[in-house]
């Protein structure tokens, strides 16, 4: 991706903090930060992360391995900061379900110091990684709006709705400004295939890479907005950049497209030489949705978001990094 087609040179200079700078998408973020010619530091405990994740182009990135629990660090890591894009959390629903505590300790807690660390350092906007979960399972079916009432079903929902209403209220209390990018189900390179918590279409692309048939919770007919990595990343440049005052706006970041896990599947498995191959269906999960899919308007008319990469586009890029990048633990 030629992320200065679309951002020119906004960036260039700019110091940026990217929290969990080390994971998934907090790494794809540095990388395109790095390619804008910003100054930028990523702080990660690496319980999640890895600093591999940024070879090849992190040779000028500071690498800062510690907690957002640890304010002193936070606060080190923070000074001088013009932007910070807050990735840093513990995912999955599942695991969440079976840790609530931890969960709310650090995405909770974690948040704040964050924000207090910001309000501190004297910087211009947090941008924080908000999630799709927080909708659950609304009484009408159709596309999430920001507007809809919160309704969410495991703890780690709770988690990011928490961390998205701290955003509002220390733009309204503290005159921080921050926006909050509301994610539907991110994929893509550097996605962790290994841990026992992996994504979807990460815990398939192991599965298919090992010769085995993937294991589905449910009957397969549950729905995601699957939104390749690039399509956030730009919408977290585009809030960074933004020239009102967001004070703490909700904006989904999706393609607005609505994909079956069995429609996954089947794609995924004509990919990998597998068409034969039938799932594995196991009962539901707890804290699971149903459908998820992504009314992404308010983000296209503030922001100016347009998805940059197609479910398939992205799909097929993915499998391929896993093809060559995978190994199976």
């Amino acid at each position: 991706m030629d992320w200065t087609t679309h951002h020119g040179d906004f960036f260039k200079g700019a110091p940026c903090l990217v929290t969990g700078g080390a994971g998934f998408i907090g790494s794809h973020i540095v990388e395109a930060l790095v390619q804008l010619g910003a100054e930028v530091t990523a702080i990660d405990d690496l319980s999640g992360g890895d600093w591999a994740n940024l070879d090849g182009f992190g040779d000028g990135v500071e690498q800062v391995t510690d907690s957002i629990l640890n304010t002193d660090a936070l606060a080190t890591a923070t000074a001088g900061r013009r932007f910070v894009f807050h990735q840093a959390a513990l995912g999955s629903v599942p695991r969440s379900v079976k840790e609530p505590v931890l969960y709310h300790r650090v995405n909770v807690m974690g948040t704040v110091n964050v924000l207090e660390a910001a309000r501190a350092a004297g910087v211009e906007r947090v941008v924080y990684a908000g999630s799709s979960s927080a909708y659950g399972d609304p009484p009408v079916d159709g596309p999430k709006v920001e507007t809809m009432i919160a309704r969410p079903l495991s703890p780690y929902a709770v988690t990011k709705l928490a961390g998205e209403y701290d955003m509002r209220a220390w733009s309204h209390c503290y005159g921080l400004d921050t926006a909050i990018t509301r994610y539907f189900n991110i994929f893509g390179p550097r996605q962790n295939a290994n841990s026992a918590y992996a994504a979807v279409i990460a815990a398939f692309a192991k599965a298919m890479m090992g010769g085995q048939a993937p294991l589905i919770f449910g009957d397969g007919e549950q729905s995601r907005d699957f939104t390749f990595v690039h399509n956030a990343v730009h919408a977290n440049l585009l809030a960074a950049r933004c020239r009102e005052k967001l004070g703490g706006e909700v904006f989904n970041v999706a393609c607005g497209d609505r994909v079956s896990v069995n429609t996954l599947f089947k794609s995924m498995a004509e990919q990998y030489g597998m068409g034969d191959v039938q799932p594995q269906y196991d009962p539901p999960r707890a804290g699971d949705v149903r459908h998820s899919l992504a009314d992404i308007s308010k983000c296209r008319e503030i922001l100016g978001y347009e998805p940059l990469v197609s479910f398939e586009q992205g799909l097929a890029q993915t499998v391929d990094w896993y093809k060559d990048n995978l190994v199976l633990d």
